[in-house]
C-alpha cells in the first residue's frame, strides 16, 4: 500500500524536541503509525476497531 501522499501528523503526546516520537496518518477506515525518526521504515496499520482498542488501552494505562 502506497502512503507516499499520506498526511502524517506527530503525536500530541510527543515532546517537541524528543527522539521518541510517532506519527499517524488517517485514511478511509484505517490509521497508520510510523516512527518519525525513521519514516522510510515499515509502518503499522490498524483498522478502526483495532485503533479504538489501542487508544482505549493507552488511556487506561493498560499498554
Amino acid at each position: 500500500m502506497d502512503l507516499h501522499d499520506a498526511v502524517w501528523r506527530k503525536s500530541s503526546y510527543s515532546a517537541p524536541n524528543s527522539n521518541n516520537c510517532i506519527e499517524v496518518a488517517s485514511r478511509a477506515g484505517e490509521t497508520d503509525v510510523r516512527d518519525s525518526q525513521n519514516p522510510e521504515l515499515v509502518h503499522l496499520s490498524f483498522n478502526a476497531q483495532e485503533w479504538w482498542a489501542f487508544i482505549t488501552a493507552v488511556h487506561h494505562d493498560q499498554v
